[in-house]
């Protein structure tokens, strides 16, 4: 067993969901959002690189010496698998393990809103799920693949950097790619996705302008595509779509994404009000008439309106304000929490006074 090991132990048995090995501090674990200090001397950089090069190959090392980055996944056989990312920063390496939960939960057991479902039964289109890194956007998505899973029977594709969750076939034929291992790049693989009749691709990254064109081209050819931004809203998430491309070629881009987006996902993780564990808020737009005349005619500053008008409501979305209402109307966060992750916190105040 390696000594790495024991600490991803200890993060399984305190529920933890991060381990934190960086020189020139001690090991570390994220519960429930926070980090908390396991007590361990402080890691040299010497020390560090001994803990993190004994479960990697020596192709795995040599990459991360000329790269001085890599993404991987570990797994402890019968234990946990976990996403692994390696770093170097002023102070020497560094390793962050987050774990993968072995069981893919539903969208009703991460209670999610309902309408996320009616994505999954999409025939084609582009569905984004944004958010800033940890923010659950991974299990979300695998919540909706789940949900084909069991009641479809599809071809899916998911291309990844690296393999997170694992999908056992159901009902439907899955095919999981790793960037690094299994092809070169996510725009690469996207493009062999193509010619392997799939109807539903999982992007884990729109990384740059050719997998982002590739992605749209595909749902505008009758494929169902998901994939994540780190974005912070949906409106934002438009725009750093368009904004990806030069000015020369942004109204031809309009014009595709008015097409073809069919929804985008905002989300944070909010800790619970008991303090045991944290759930996601979740800002939600839905593809529509009046949505892709917004894209088209360049009035994208107008997305956030459309979310909160009552209309727009009726049809399943839900601005974040609206998200963090619902959550503190049923007791499940904290006034203090909910401002905090709000865009207006001034209709919060009631709240925090109350």
């Amino acid at each position: 067993m390696a000594r790495l090991d024991s600490f991803l132990q200890l993060v399984l048995e305190q529920q933890a969901s991060d381990l934190y090995i960086i020189s020139g501090a001690p090991p570390m674990i994220r519960y429930n959002g926070d980090l908390i200090p396991i007590r361990y001397r402080v890691l040299s950089d010497s020390e560090t690189k001994r803990f993190l090069f004994e479960i990697i190959s020596d192709n795995q090392r040599t990459h991360f010496e000329q790269y001085q980055d890599m993404d991987f996944s570990y797994e402890i056989p019968s234990t946990g698998r976990f996403r692994v990312n390696y770093f170097v920063d002023s102070r020497g390496v560094g390793g962050i393990f987050r774990i993968i939960p072995a069981h893919i939960k539903s969208i009703d057991e991460l209670q999610l809103p309902s309408q996320l479902k009616k994505f999954a039964y999409l025939d084609n289109g582009l569905v984004l799920v944004t958010g800033p890194s940890g923010s659950g956007k991974t299990t979300t998505l695998a919540a909706i693949i789940r949900e084909l899973n069991v009641r479809t029977r599809k071809h899916i594709i998911t291309i990844e950097d690296p393999i997170e969750y694992i999908h056992n076939q159901e009902k439907c034929a899955i095919s999981q790619r790793e960037v690094g291992s299994h092809t070169k790049s996510f725009h690469e693989a996207l493009r062999s996705a193509l010619r392997e009749s799939p109807d539903v691709i999982l992007v884990g990254e729109l990384r740059d302008i050719e997998t982002i064109s590739l992605a749209m081209t595909c749902a505008e050819t009758g494929t169902l595509i998901f994939g994540t931004l780190h974005t912070q809203s949906c409106g934002k998430t438009v725009d750093r779509i368009i904004d990806a491309f030069p000015k020369d070629s942004q109204e031809q881009v309009r014009t595709m994404l008015s097409i073809t987006l069919k929804g985008v996902v905002a989300q944070q993780l909010i800790k619970t009000a008991d303090r045991t564990g944290r759930i996601a808020a979740l800002e939600i737009l839905m593809g529509s008439t009046a949505l892709g005349n917004l894209i088209r005619e360049n009035k994208t500053f107008q997305i956030d309106t459309l979310i909160q008008s009552t209309e727009s409501e009726k049809t399943g979305m839900q601005s974040m304000d609206r998200a963090l209402v619902n959550l503190l109307k049923d007791g499940r966060i904290l006034a203090e929490d909910a401002i905090a992750h709000a865009h207006d916190r001034s209709m919060f105040q009631k709240y925090l006074e109350q």
